[in-house]
């Protein structure tokens, strides 16, 4: 996959192994914090895989004002127990796995503190992430709604309904995955996937 420049994502909750390619191969990328919300995306939901297979986890959101706000003004529903859902599931999940034990302890703040802003939580949980993995240090966010090239653009290019923005080129083939004498493989699972199964090895994975 050649470099690319200038590259724009949205925010995403424990976002798709696909997420991270696009900023590995990105010699400049930045997070938009200037569109509108968009529902049943990745800015609020994010995949794992349960001893049942395939499961989705979604983060609630208050609607009183709708979808079409600004994804900076997007507020959590803490109403609903979602945190302590999301990490029973995670932990059933992952129990097993060879490096949840390794970093359990970096995600467990997430699903007890409460945040307010779903940019907020995504933001801070990314940070998390790309420490984790050793990316490079920080996050650019952008300035105002940037107008790029749709060659660029990848805010709504990486999509539960949409195919991978990217044609991959690993060539490590399978990774581990607690489940696949059960399921099979699954392929771009939230990054967490990854992560809690092949642990410092995930940066080269990606």
């Amino acid at each position: 996959m050649s470099n690319l420049n200038n590259i724009v994502l949205s925010c995403a909750y424990l976002a798709p192994i696909d997420y991270f390619k696009i900023i590995k191969a990105s010699e400049q990328w930045k997070l938009e914090q200037y569109e509108n919300y968009q529902k049943q995306s990745y800015r609020s939901r994010c995949h794992i895989y349960s001893a049942n297979g395939f499961l989705p986890l979604y983060i609630p959101v208050l609607r009183d004002r709708g979808f079409s706000i600004p994804i900076k003004e997007v507020k959590i529903d803490n109403s609903k127990n979602w945190q302590i859902q999301h990490w029973r599931a995670l932990v059933s999940a992952y129990n097993s796995s060879p490096f949840f034990d390794y970093y359990k302890d970096d995600f467990a703040p997430f699903y007890n503190n409460k945040y307010n802003f779903l940019f907020d939580y995504n933001i801070a949980l990314l940070s998390l992430i790309l420490e984790l993995i050793g990316f490079p240090e920080g996050i650019e966010l952008t300035q105002d709604y940037e107008i790029v090239t749709s060659e660029y653009d990848y805010r709504d290019k990486v999509h539960p309904k949409k195919e991978p923005p990217l044609v991959s080129e690993n060539k490590k083939g399978k990774y581990h995955q607690v489940f696949a004498h059960k399921h099979g493989f699954i392929s771009n699972l939230s990054i967490v996937d990854l992560l809690f199964n092949e642990g410092p090895q995930s940066y080269d994975y990606i």
